[in-house]
């Protein structure tokens, strides 16, 4: 027998054993529960830009807690779904919505009207899925419809082996193709057969727990044994704040090529930031809060952007709120800037939470300085949400699960083209992208151990062949 074929042989047998070892891990990854991920996706971008621009005139805005990833992406969060590893069956769904508008009539409404949301995706022997809910307006008679499900877009696994036993799949810039249902609900504006943006999706798929003794739940901590709070104090808190969303989308998108970072328990929830830990007092005759929250928030990119947000503290009084934050930035650095101001006069108590809800913001005159100048006083800035527990029996709201491994700010792929976009002030954020179209990973476990085994084989017959030529 040859080198060259003794190197073929071991590589073969490298290989039975891996597809045995393969057998049996997937065998004991069968049957997981999704609990948690993301979705990204920008349904095409062209047509985002034909809605912005100069024909239509329109926009988008987002629901159910959708977030913008880059310039040109939508971010779905909270997976929930299942995945068997024994066969690669995939089944999950994300929550929130993306409506896009446009061809205003003198009627105030809109020829264009296409929202999507649930987007949900389905993989089962080698094909995929994805399906969405879509209430759209036909082109012409102005009709609305609304259907739950469509299956909306085939995607291409490009041959992905499913199966594995990880605790997370992820598939990269998968190819999407309308389908002929989706060209229905999509009010005719594409035919089926035409490709969509890329599908990237992270879903958390956590081994069972081992069974074993019920633990007794530990009490949280409780300022008076009657489960109320002493007089004035705040039990817990937290700010919900975005910053501002094209301001996100520059600082990740092609221009500041940047990211953000979160420290001090300052958590992603997909379309905000969520500052923690909130204490202080509130008022309720006169209706006044003072609360301090943890957490801190830092943008890096190019173009010497760095701007560090601490210290986060609200005030809340006669109906009004302001929101303030330790500064750092190239053009300011100060303690306890006011950054923004806020309506306050919807702030409700219900069953020990006090609650704001999305309240409108405007940037302040110092806000601006620590932008630099990107952006005047009386900016409308992202909305804020506050919620504050004044009882220890009282339970703030669960963040959206973008997933264990999602990372709080994507680089953005290579490849990209200028074009329009919704929110085009400042001009420097007058940027939008066209993802590219890469080859899918699925990091389930298994496929990364097929690729460590073909290097090993290949290395061998490499050895095997430099010694005996």
């Amino acid at each position: 027998m040859t080198a060259r074929s003794r190197a073929l042989a071991a590589a073969v047998v490298c290989v039975t054993v891996l597809g045995a070892l393969l057998t049996a891990t997937a065998a004991h990854a069968a049957s997981r529960t999704v609990r948690g991920g993301r979705l990204d996706w920008g349904v095409k971008s062209s047509f985002q830009s034909y809605v912005t621009g100069p024909v239509a005139k329109g926009s988008y805005s987002l629901t159910g807690g959708a977030a913008t990833v880059g310039a040109n992406r939508f971010r779905f969060h909270s997976a929930t779904g299942s995945y068997d590893g024994g066969t690669g069956a995939f089944t999950a769904a994300w929550s929130g919505g993306v409506r896009f508008v446009g061809h205003r009539g003198s009627d105030g409404g809109y020829e264009l009207d296409l929202t999507i949301s649930r987007p949900a995706v389905r993989i089962s022997g080698g094909h995929g899925t994805l399906y969405a809910d879509i209430t759209s307006k036909a082109k012409g008679t102005g009709t609305v419809t609304t259907s739950r499900g469509v299956p909306f877009a085939a995607l291409s696994l490009g041959g992905i082996d499913m199966r594995g036993g990880g605790t997370a799949v992820r598939l990269d810039n998968l190819p999407a193709t309308l389908t002929a249902q989706g060209a229905r609900s999509f009010a005719g504006y594409y035919t089926a057969g035409t490709a969509l943006d890329p599908v990237s999706l992270e879903a958390d798929v956590p081994a069972p727990a081992p069974a074993g003794p019920s633990k007794t739940p530990t009490a949280r901590p409780s300022g008076s044994p009657s489960g109320k709070a002493a007089p004035g104090a705040i039990e817990d808190g937290a700010v919900d704040w975005g910053v501002r969303r094209t301001f996100r989308e520059y600082v990740t998108g092609p221009v500041a090529d940047g990211k953000w970072t979160l420290t001090a328990g300052a958590r992603d929830g997909g379309a905000f930031f969520r500052f923690p830990a909130g204490e202080g007092t509130y008022d309720g005759k006169k209706r006044v809060l003072r609360a301090a929250f943890g957490g801190a928030l830092r943008f890096t990119g190019r173009h010497g952007l760095d701007l560090r947000l601490s210290g986060v503290r609200v005030t809340v009084e006669d109906g009004a709120g302001t929101l303030y934050a330790d500064v750092t930035s190239a053009d300011l650095t100060g303690k306890k800037v006011p950054l923004v101001t806020f309506a306050a006069k919807a702030l409700e108590l219900e069953d020990g939470l006090l609650r704001l809800t999305e309240a409108p913001g405007e940037l302040t005159a110092r806000g601006a300085e620590a932008f630099g100048g990107m952006y005047r006083a009386g900016t409308e800035m992202d909305p804020l949400t506050l919620s504050v527990a004044l009882t220890d029996a009282a339970r703030l709201p669960a963040l959206p699960d973008l997933g264990e491994s999602a990372s709080p700010s994507p680089a953005p792929s290579a490849s990209r083209t200028p074009g329009p976009k919704a929110d085009a002030t400042p001009r420097t954020e007058n940027t939008a992208s066209d993802g590219s179209v890469g080859g899918p990973v699925l990091p389930v476990g298994l496929a990364v151990g097929a690729l460590l085994a073909a290097a090993a084989a290949f290395g061998f017959a490499r050895r095997r062949r430099t010694r005996t030529d």
